[in-house]
């Protein structure tokens, strides 16, 4: 029993829920409350990552719920919690009086929990609790502004597909079960043996890629960019996208273990950071240039769990949140400010707010991986053991690398073109929300030293990561060139269409047509078969069942005409007869005795002639 680690992810959902319950009339207050929790939260994420607490109570008949924190759930609950208290200082400041603060403020503590549970749990159980509630809570904020149909059918889609993706866990579960029946700890699962080992590696894999939006899966991102600012900021830079990747970085050995699984992790890394990187640059709205990269940006870190890269894997995602929240945030100061998202009237946005665009500019240079922040050094660690494992899968996740290069400087171009707008149109960004701004911004410097001995070291022994690969002078110096360059050919190319064919620039401004894709091999056939099922429902069974009822009705009605009434007049007749009988019966029974021996002389005789008839 630990009161520390039941506190650190008790805490917030239990406050958020509070302010659920309590709804408007906490409205006044919930954003204090929400930061108090926060701030709580953070230090109790620190002292946790420090003493490495564990708990365990029981559950389920042989499934208890297991936390734990160890190093690399260590740095995931400071990464959270950090990041949970920065978007929630500047969702106090942007949201106003007239939205539903208690609410707003109640589902991000509790999603904050959540993730907390997940990143800290050491048996399936446990993960399986802080995995759907963290689903249950994306989708309530995703869809915060119900009213708005498109909203509410953006929240549908991110929900049902990283619902269907989730069923992996539960095969995981199973097979686990069927290996061997026990607590289900995520570190067990390496023990299992085939068949059950494949299917717990392919279970996790499937929920991972669909939680942290790996092809195929991608496309919910961009849907849920309908959210607002700050929910894209907490639930796609540090939390809820990074899931996937935290679980398969967990479970780095059963991947190694399975012959397979690490392989296909990091390929579909590689992929997705290629793919998602060119439908980056295709995007002429902000905040999906930031979803497909971010996509992008997951997926170095799901190629780091395939080639084992612990150290570099970690470093990729305490960065990328830095990064990302800030740029989520940067994005939603615009919108509030410019009352758009796209691109090309963005132009000048950062020249007209200058501390708000420095500090873009400062997110944007590192998600670009330019030296000397902090995206660059933890994306060549990470690529070192990709170069370990194969020449071809580091030249794919270089690519990758240089595509973050173009789109990150698109992003600059266009807010710091001269400006489209007047004075007047001028930036209202409330001042509050300005301040919360600069901790993530100096998260992107201050995480850079931890690529480099002797902390890199220190961190991975922190982390228990073992022996990792080391990146070399050169592979540093190499990566930093090729994304100064692309950086300066993208800043040069302007605020032109990506200089790709246009069927290729509209497939990956469409997104791959993932969702399309989706739509047509899962979605309608789906609806076809409830339509065919509505059509039997209606049509056939309806029908048989009235068809039977009426059936039944005319039988019914047949009997009373015909067979009811014969057996009515035999049962009369055979009444009848009965009274009859029983009349006929009585006419002997007179109570005199000589009339009883003539009966008995008469019968005996009538006896005496029978008897001698059949002899």
């Amino acid at each position: 029993m630990s009161p520390l680690l039941w506190l650190l992810v008790l805490l917030p959902p239990l406050a958020g829920t509070a302010l659920l319950v309590t709804g408007r009339a906490a409205d006044r207050w919930a954003a204090g409350t929400a930061l108090a929790v926060a701030a709580v939260t953070l230090g109790l994420a620190v002292t946790a990552a420090v003493r490495h607490p564990a708990a365990r109570a029981p559950f389920l008949q042989g499934l208890p719920l297991g936390l734990a924190v160890d190093g690399l759930s260590g740095v995931l609950v400071i990464t959270v919690a950090a990041v949970a208290l920065v978007v929630l200082l500047f969702s106090a400041a942007e949201f106003g009086a007239a939205e539903a603060r208690a609410r707003f403020f109640g589902l991000m503590l509790l999603f904050a929990g959540s993730m907390l549970v997940t990143v800290t749990a050491t048996t399936l159980p446990t993960l399986l609790l802080g995995w759907e509630v963290m689903g249950a809570t994306s989708w309530a904020l995703i869809g915060y502004w119900w009213r708005e149909p498109a909203r509410t059918a953006a929240a549908e889609t991110a929900f049902l597909t990283t619902r269907t993706a989730d069923l992996g866990l539960y095969l995981a579960a199973g097979a686990a079960l069927a290996a061997d029946p026990g607590a289900l700890d995520l570190d067990g699962l390496v023990r299992a043996e085939d068949p059950w080992a494949s299917f717990a590696t392919a279970g996790l894999l499937v929920a991972a890629f669909g939680k942290s939006a790996q092809l195929p899966f991608g496309f919910w991102l961009s849907r849920a960019m309908q959210g607002p600012s700050p929910v894209s900021a907490l639930l796609h830079s540090a939390t809820m996208v990074v899931a996937g990747a935290y679980l398969l970085l967990r479970t780095g050995p059963l991947l190694a273990a399975s012959g397979w699984g690490a392989t296909a992790a990091a390929w579909t890394g590689a992929v997705t950071a290629v793919a998602l990187g060119l439908v980056a640059i295709a995007q002429t709205d902000l905040k999906q240039l930031l979803a497909a990269s971010t996509c992008a940006q997951i997926g170095f870190m799901v190629m780091a769990a395939g080639v084992g890269a612990t150290t570099g894997g970690t470093l990729q995602l305490a960065a990328h949140a830095a990064a990302k929240s800030l740029l989520f945030l940067v994005a939603g100061a615009w919108l509030t400010a410019w009352g758009t998202r796209q691109l090309s009237e963005l132009r000048g946005a950062a020249r007209s707010y200058r501390t708000v665009g420095a500090l873009c500019t400062v997110g944007a240079l590192s998600l670009a991986g330019l030296p000397p922040l902090s995206l660059w050094a933890a994306k060549d660690v990470l690529l070192a053991g990709a170069l370990d494992d194969s020449p071809w899968l580091y030249a794919t996740g270089l690519a990758a690398a240089v595509l973050s290069a173009a789109y990150s400087a698109r992003i600059l171009r266009f807010v710091w073109s001269p400006p489209v707008r007047s004075t007047g149109d001028g930036p209202r960004i409330p001042g509050g929300a300005v301040a919360p701004l600069a901790l993530p911004a100096l998260g992107c410097l201050a995480l850079t030293p931890l690529a480099f001995p002797p902390l890199r070291d220190a961190l991975s022994e922190y982390l228990g990561a073992g022996d990792q690969a080391e990146a070399r002078a050169a592979e540093f110096a190499l990566s930093g060139v090729l994304a100064l360059v692309t950086a300066g050919a993208a800043w040069a190319w302007g605020a032109r269409p990506a200089p790709m064919p246009r069927g290729l620039a509209a497939w990956a401004g469409d997104w791959l047509s993932l969702e399309r894709a989706a739509r047509r091999l899962f979605v309608a056939p789906t609806l076809r078969a409830a339509d065919a099922a509505a059509v039997l429902d209606h049509v056939v069974l309806d029908r048989a069942v009235d068809a039977t009822a009426s059936g039944a009705l005319a039988w019914a009605r047949w009997t009373a005409h015909h067979v009811e009434g014969a057996i009515d007049s035999a049962v009369g007749g055979v009444a009848t007869t009965a009274r009859r009988l029983g009349r006929w019966a009585r006419r002997p029974q007179t109570g005199q005795l000589h009339q009883y021996l003539v009966q008995a002389v008469a019968a005996f005789v009538l006896l005496a002639v029978v008897l001698v008839l059949v002899r």
